[in-house]
């Protein structure tokens, strides 16, 4: 029920859009204005840096470059769907199931901003009573639906032996997992930076995604780019591939420098901001290109494995229809040019 009710929702909202991933004409004259819509969430990251300094603007003073802030990966396929937006940082759960039916979004991997570590993790209240994810059974855990970290609670349920049926499960958004877990109204989270932080406050964790990630359940932010867009702005993208390089390698080389551009757009300490980012594990630019990521069109790397065995988890938990074939998934992953326009 849930999911025909999403498709019917994605199939409205496409029919009321007016993008559709290629250059808008603007008013007047009827010169074209190239635009380019970018969604991101305000977690640690590459792609916060980008923002804060500009650079995309920098590089494209042909484009209207358009930023706008989206809670969880699941409202960033709608609006793929619905043709709203061209670029997104989005958790890899979520691309997994935007890869499978009903869902089926045409958009391609781009990019990986950084792998989960420390920085998403189930906690749970120092007044609950818990100490291991078996306790939580009664108990009530929120966190956000088709996220990474909906992915990584329920692998960390299935590694624990706990049934879902056996604690209730809520849908919420970080800063309402924030509000509902001040109020007392829940037992537990999972959930991710800056509100990941506010939760340990008073609470303990029992697992984080860096420990799923070594059992074989692995999370990801990645950088996705509409086909439409990638199709109409081919150097529009690799512009935008050669900024979140260059953040990567800001994190990697000046931690001080991107922990500043960080906290300037989450609101924090350079401090806090690079504490947090330093929960976080990011990739050297070259790796991108490797074996075990998105490798080049010769080779193509092992991500596409990965998403399809996030789909089929998925699948097996009756979260999604269908699972999409490696073929499939492999042809969803844009890594033309690598390693080499990656660079400065």
């Amino acid at each position: 029920m849930r999911l025909r009710f999403l498709l019917s929702f994605v199939l409205i909202a496409v029919l009321a859009a007016c993008g559709d991933g290629t250059a808008s004409r603007g008013g007047g004259g009827g010169a074209e204005a190239k635009r380019l819509r970018l969604a991101y969430q305000a977690f640690p990251s590459g792609d916060l840096i980008v923002k804060n300094r500009r650079w995309l603007e920098e590089a494209l003073p042909g484009y209207r470059i358009q930023w706008t802030k989206f809670d969880s990966g699941a409202s960033i396929n709608t609006a793929f769907v619905a043709g709203s937006v061209d670029i997104a940082a989005i958790g890899s759960s979520p691309v997994a199931r935007g890869l499978s039916a009903p869902l089926n979004i045409p958009y391609q991997v781009a990019f990986v901003l950084d792998v989960a570590g420390d920085n998403e993790a189930l906690v749970v209240r120092n007044d609950s009573g818990v100490s291991a994810i078996e306790g939580l059974r009664g108990k009530k855990v929120a966190t956000s639906f088709a996220s990474t970290a909906h992915y990584s609670l329920l692998a960390a349920l299935d590694r624990a032996g706990v049934r879902e049926s056996e604690l209730t499960i809520v849908d919420l958004e970080p800063q309402d997992i924030l509000a509902s877990w001040t109020r007392g109204d829940i037992d537990a989270a999972y959930t991710w930076l800056p509100t990941l932080k506010e939760l340990k406050k008073n609470g303990k964790v029992l697992i984080a995604s860096r420990e799923l990630a070594t059992a074989g359940k692995p999370t990801l932010d990645l950088g996705v780019v509409s086909t439409a867009f990638l199709k109409a702005h081919p150097e529009a993208v690799d512009a935008w591939r050669k900024a979140e390089a260059r953040a990567l390698q800001l994190i990697a080389g000046d931690r001080a420098a991107a922990a500043a551009a960080v906290a300037a757009e989450l609101n924090l300490t350079e401090e806090d901001a690079a504490d947090q980012l330093g929960q976080g594990v990011f990739l050297k630019p070259a790796d991108l290109a490797s074996a075990e990521w998105l490798g080049t069109p010769e080779r193509p790397g092992a991500l596409a494995e990965n998403l399809v065995s996030a789909a089929q988890f998925l699948k097996d938990l009756q979260k999604i229809e269908a699972v999409p074939d490696l073929a499939t998934v492999r042809g969803a992953i844009y890594n033309q040019g690598l390693p080499d326009v990656l660079a400065p």
